[in-house]
């Protein structure tokens, strides 16, 4: 229970469920890319979003809210200069989230490299989408991860 009456589970509920949709729409967009080829064996170009780019869009925006609101937490908690006066507990959970989203981003987006390890660049596999999204999701966990750290001294 903190000060304003309110558990840790009410703070983060409102992050906790957008997290759980999107891993459910993570689940649901698993199906396996169709191999478009023309019966001469040539590939033509993938236009439009396909699986594989879905999964990968998961990731990115997780990732992307992740860097958001580790950007945030940072930008506020040097605003108050680490006193610890205000609404610390508030921004130290706020960080938190912002770690764990970024974990999921990461994971999602490692997975996701995994499962399309042999695709190419423009098959529709979502493979860059991945990789920007690993990058975003570290960057995220990056910022979230200075913003938990104290000033000692």
């Amino acid at each position: 229970m903190t000060s304003q009456g309110k558990t840790i589970s009410d703070k983060c509920f409102p992050f906790i469920l957008p997290a759980c949709l999107a891993l459910l729409l993570f689940v649901l967009a698993a199906g396996a890319v169709v191999a478009q080829t023309t019966p001469d064996g040539s590939s033509p170009a993938v236009t439009g979003i396909t699986a594989g780019r879905a999964r990968s869009l998961v990731g990115a925006v997780i990732a992307l809210a992740s860097l958001v609101m580790g950007w945030r937490v940072k930008a506020r908690s040097k605003a108050a200069g680490h006193s610890g006066a205000g609404n610390g507990g508030s921004l130290r959970t706020q960080a938190i989230i912002a770690l764990l989203l970024g974990g999921i981003a990461i994971i999602l987006s490692v997975v996701h490299l995994g499962a399309s390890a042999g695709a190419v660049y423009g098959s529709g596999s979502g493979k860059a989408g991945a990789i920007v999204a690993l990058v975003l999701g570290l960057a995220g966990a990056a910022l979230s991860g200075l913003s938990l750290r104290t000033k000692r001294g």
